[in-house]
């Protein structure tokens, strides 16, 4: 079947010269780029996630912060309609005191003139009553 004359050694002999020479020439520094290339992906990979979970604790903070900065924002702004709530209503008051003081200010001015009025009014029936009774009963009866 086989024949194992000189023949064979010889190619096994080749075939391990070749086998290194290929090893050294074509495998090593092909294993050496795959390796390195390997390690770049797995760094940038590697860097890449460091960089998301930065960012991501960034916009955390940032989101924190702005959530702190639209309250102070929303207590200012209560804070200020509260103010002028207040203004507002002291405003009113004030303006219903001066309404209520004018009131009173022109009742007393009607009634001191319902007065003048009366008073006058009271001087003229008491000249009326007295010409009336000079033209009804005579000036000399009612001068006595």
């Amino acid at each position: 079947m086989f024949d194992f004359d000189a023949t064979l050694p010889l190619m096994a002999v080749q075939f391990l010269i070749l086998m290194a020479l290929l090893n050294a020439v074509f495998f090593k520094p092909l294993s050496k780029a795959l390796d390195e290339r390997d390690n770049y992906i797995r760094q940038n990979y590697k860097d890449a996630e460091d960089r998301l979970a930065k960012t991501q604790e960034l916009a955390s903070q940032y989101e924190r912060e702005l959530a702190q900065t639209r309250k102070a924002a929303q207590e200012i702004v209560i804070a200020a309609q509260n103010e002028a709530q207040e203004r507002s209503n002291q405003k009113i008051a004030e303006a219903q005191r001066e309404a209520q003081q004018a009131r009173e200010k022109a009742a007393a001015e009607i009634e001191q003139q319902k007065q003048e009025a009366m008073q006058s009014l009271e001087g003229q029936v008491s000249a009326l009553s007295r010409q009336m009774l000079e033209k009804l009963l005579g000036a000399d009866w009612v001068n006595s």
